[in-house]
């Protein structure tokens, strides 16, 4: 099969071939119709991003295909299925702490290197191998429609942390690193699980302004002045009432500071879901006061990604029409291009902004 390789950290993808993938048991083979290309991959190719990542590899994480072939083990899955090809990999044989790796992008430790030997090559290919619960059936679709699901994996994200915050319905979230692609997807997802209220602050003013159109009077943006304090009180005089809770997706180069702004601007009692890359590169930790999490009795959680049942629960609310996959602008490449490809999405990065690969 032909595939984009990533031989070494600072190089371009070499498009060369690949041997087909083997079934195994508990495995399925998808022939890749579309796949995302993420805004910062380029930073991951460059080693910027410091990823664990065997090379030589087939990076890309999460597609849309269609079943080539199923394991004796699958029971519902069959030939030709459409499916979103889920890239968290988790290991079997600790259920309470699995050692995990994202497959096409990156691993978490030693154990999710062990996985990663395995499943080892991601979706930049005309196949992939993974395992037989990563294989989300979407429904049926049509070929054009491939490009627009590959937003799928943008939305998974923020929504493993809706779904952490336990969101209920009329609740005020506050989501911090709103302008960007994650922060952008968790608002439309927050709407959708019918937050009463999302306060969006962010420094882009055109984009604010964008996300206002798009969403009408349930959203509240606020222009960041790079002040903690100020920042924090003009959070909580956008809302109409307390935060209840606050979701932070912001990027590594963001600083701590916007993130301790955002977090202490919940209400008492409130919560608050960490899952952005703050840190990841370095710099100034959290510092949250003691005190304030103690007297306040604030939860705080973390989440990496997303949990194993959301990408079911996520299909449902997307073939149910809460969430319109239309809204997203898609930029197609083939495989051919992956490199032009990677700078496009560099080059693009936002809200409802989506580059892929259709091999």
């Amino acid at each position: 099969m032909k595939a984009a390789i990533l031989k070494q950290f600072g190089m371009p993808l070499a498009i060369e071939s690949l041997p087909d993938p083997i079934l195994g048991t508990g495995e399925v083979i998808v022939d890749v119709a579309a796949a995302p290309v993420l805004s910062y991959m380029k930073e991951v190719i460059s080693g910027e991003r410091k990823y664990l990542m065997l090379l030589p590899q087939a990076p890309g994480a999460g597609a849309i295909g269609r079943v080539r072939a199923v394991g004796p083990d699958s029971t519902r899955l069959a030939v030709g299925d459409w499916v979103y090809c889920d890239p968290t990999v988790r290991s079997r044989d600790d259920a309470l702490t699995p050692d995990i790796t994202l497959q096409g992008l990156s691993a978490r430790g030693e154990g999710g290197l062990h996985l990663q030997k395995h499943f080892r090559h991601g979706s930049y290919a005309q196949q992939i191998l993974i395992p037989t619960e990563n294989a989300i059936r979407v429904g049926s679709l049509d070929n054009e429609d491939a490009g627009k699901w590959c937003a799928f994996g943008t939305l998974a994200v923020p929504y493993g942390g809706l779904l952490k915050a336990n969101l209920q319905a009329g609740e005020t979230i506050l989501v911090s690193g709103a302008t960007g692609s994650f922060g952008s997807a968790c608002i439309a997802l927050a709407l959708a699980m019918g937050a009463g209220c999302v306060v969006a602050p962010g420094r882009n003013e055109e984009t604010l302004e964008d996300l206002s159109r798009r969403f009408g009077s349930r959203i509240r943006t606020v222009k960041l002045s790079g002040d903690e304090d100020d920042d924090r009180k003009r959070m909580q005089q956008a809302a109409p009432g307390p935060i209840d809770c606050v979701l932070d997706i912001l990027p590594p180069f963001a600083p701590a500071t916007a993130v301790r702004a955002a977090v202490m601007s919940v209400r008492p009692y409130g919560r608050a879901v960490l899952m952005g890359g703050v840190g990841m590169l370095g710099g100034a930790g959290l510092d949250l006061p003691y005190p304030w999490i103690m007297r306040n009795c604030i939860t705080i959680h973390g989440q990496w990604l997303c949990p194993a049942e959301a990408p079911s629960r996520l299909v449902a609310l997307i073939q149910s029409g809460l969430i319109a996959l239309e809204q997203f602008d898609i930029t197609a490449f083939d495989l051919d291009h992956a490199n032009e490809a990677i700078e496009h999405a560099a080059a693009n990065p936002g809200p409802f902004k989506l580059t892929v690969i259709k091999p």
